[in-house]
């Protein structure tokens, strides 16, 4: 199953290095599924289309659903994909995409020399690369007399809730959103304070 929270990248971020003339720009960035890696490797091959190789690997999901992919583009088999997604997923990152541009600089650089390069663009990136966390969320509706709507709304936040509607009427409605892992917490502090009274609505 996909934790209900986990690291992901915040922002696209590229790192270049140059081995033995060969010029390796790693650009890493956020892929929630397998068609968005598919269009962010796309979008790499589009901006350097002179490029000799755009290897790539990415990892859709975190935990015990992932999704993973790569390709040596043209290099030797298992000397540039591979070695990649192994950078990729020692990350502890999830719902992330690399992709390693290679121009050739003249120089062949041999099986090893290859997979070293190409794990070092990617650690390279990832070490720079800014992150961020994916919530998974669910939406409740709840509905409270007006004695108790501010020790609710005191309630929604201290477990990282939002309120995203508010209806008054002969009572208050609320649509609220929470960390799927901080319902249960929410329910048990909502039936304490409203002594059982409350609960919440899907």
């Amino acid at each position: 199953m996909k934790a209900p929270r986990y690291p992901i990248p915040a922002a696209i971020h590229r790192v270049e290095q140059v081995v033995v003339n060969s010029r390796f720009i790693a650009t890493a960035g956020p892929a929630a599924t397998v068609a968005e890696a598919q269009a962010f490797i796309a979008q790499i091959r589009a901006e350097f289309p002179d490029a000799t190789h755009n290897v790539y690997a990415f990892r859709v999901g975190f935990g015990g659903s992932v999704t993973d992919g790569c390709s040596d583009d043209g290099e030797p088999g298992g000397t540039a994909g591979r070695p990649a997604l192994v950078v990729v997923q020692n990350s502890g990152l999830g719902d992330l995409v690399v992709v390693i541009t290679r121009y050739f600089g003249g120089t062949k650089l041999g099986t090893g020399g290859l997979v070293r390069a190409y794990s070092g663009a990617a650690q390279a990136v990832l070490a720079a690369l800014p992150r961020t966390e994916r919530v998974e969320t669910r939406t409740v509706t709840l509905t409270v007399p007006y004695k108790l709507y501010e020790t609710v709304t005191r309630l929604v936040a201290a477990h990282e809730g939002r309120v995203d509607d508010t209806e008054f009427a002969a009572d208050v409605t609320l649509l609220l959103t929470f960390p799927v892992d901080r319902i249960d917490a929410f329910s048990a502090s909502l039936r304490e304070a409203s002594a059982g009274c409350i609960a919440l609505e899907s």
